[in-house]
């Protein structure tokens, strides 16, 4: 059943998203990137359903009233990564449009990687760590600037349930170079949609967003450290058993 299930959600994600990157890419053109932002976001609701229908994964979410509020408010999100399920999952749940900090290889990938080039994002070269890290700073700010909130993985790379990986401080040297405030957040999606694993699995995935942390006048490696104590005491917590 888990595996008929799989093969189902696989079809709609790979069904759903050729007219949506034609949308995506037609509206970037002709109305604006930011627009077109949204008829992304409108895709990841579509999976975001699927997800719910065909594979019986639940979502809980808690601490969204931690999220700065206003139309030019701004934020640095970091998030831990366990599974391409919160790329999908997050962008439903934000009031703004979200910038994601990727490796440039990605847009490789037909239609998905094709809207995604279209789309106000970072892509870095993860080659020269020095050139990358320019580029986050200064595309960061750019997109801040205009709204968007930076969202960020650490860890660089998925992590098993139960892991965890390096944290790099890309992040929070964009939060403090801006003044914008780290928002922290915890994904327990392992649980359903592990790491290179084809099979999903039913069950509840609880997403926990942390309060803000202030970034001005600190130093990008401390504020790291708190951001990611906080991360992990609460996978702990919103995953108890992947720590016993």
């Amino acid at each position: 059943m888990l595996m008929i299930r799989s093969v189902l959600h696989f079809a709609w994600m790979a069904i759903t998203v050729v007219p949506w990157t034609l949308a995506v890419l037609l509206v970037s053109f002709v109305v604006s990137r930011s627009t077109a932002w949204w008829v992304a976001v409108n895709w990841f609701r579509v999976v975001m359903w699927g997800t719910r229908v065909i594979l019986g994964v639940r979502m809980e979410v808690q601490g969204m009233d931690n999220l700065p509020v206003g139309r030019a408010s701004a934020a640095v999100l970091l998030c831990n990564h366990q599974s391409t399920l919160e790329t999908l999952w997050l962008p439903t749940l934000m009031s703004h449009p979200l910038a994601f900090v990727f490796k440039r290889e990605l847009l490789k990938i037909p239609f998905f990687g094709w809207s995604m080039a279209r789309l106000d994002m970072i892509h870095i070269n993860r080659e020269s760590r020095t050139a990358a890290m320019k580029h986050v700073i200064e595309q960061g700010r750019r997109l801040l600037s205009h709204g968007t909130w930076v969202i960020m993985f650490p860890e660089g790379t998925r992590m098993p349930r139960g892991q965890s990986g390096t944290y790099q401080t890309a992040g929070t040297r964009l939060a403090v170079e801006s003044g914008a405030p780290v928002v922290p957040i915890a994904v327990a999606t392992a649980r359903v949609w592990p790491k290179d694993h084809f099979l999903k699995t039913p069950g509840v995935v609880r997403v926990s967003v942390g309060p803000p942390m202030p970034s001005v006048g600190r130093d990008p490696k401390a504020l790291m450290r708190e951001a990611q104590a906080w991360i992990e005491a609460e996978l702990r917590r919103i995953d108890p058993e992947a720590y016993v």
